[in-house]
């Protein structure tokens, strides 16, 4: 299958499944909010609408308009284990104490410290 075709696919199965949770997810915090908000704190009653404003605009505030990161996650090891492999004994150890340090162990602090 040509790389352009499986890209399509893609997208009208991503679309897809955003067709049928939206509106799922949509009614549970509708039905979350209305069981809750009125009774705790006298707040109003939302429709279907706005809850579905209330989740976007929460991915907005909190979530950023980016997609999720754990897609990316393979790239990105894989990336580092290439770089990894490519670097001298000398390096890798300097890469470990950096990081060892950034972590907050090892490095000055811990042989500073009484033993």
């Amino acid at each position: 299958m040509r790389r352009g075709v499986r890209r399509v696919l893609k997208g009208v199965a991503i679309l897809a499944i955003v067709l049928i949770l939206l509106p799922l997810v949509g009614v549970v915090v509708m039905w979350l909010w209305n069981m809750l908000v009125p009774a705790l704190f006298h707040g109003p009653v939302l429709s279907f609408w706005q809850a579905v404003g209330l989740l976007v605009l929460c991915r907005i505030l909190f979530g950023g308009l980016r997609g999720h990161r754990g897609g990316h996650g393979h790239w990105a090891r894989h990336r580092m284990r290439e770089r990894w492999e490519q670097m001298t004994p000398q390096e890798r150890a300097a890469l470990r104490e950096r990081m060892q340090n950034r972590c907050g162990r090892g490095g000055a602090a811990a042989s500073d410290a009484p033993g």
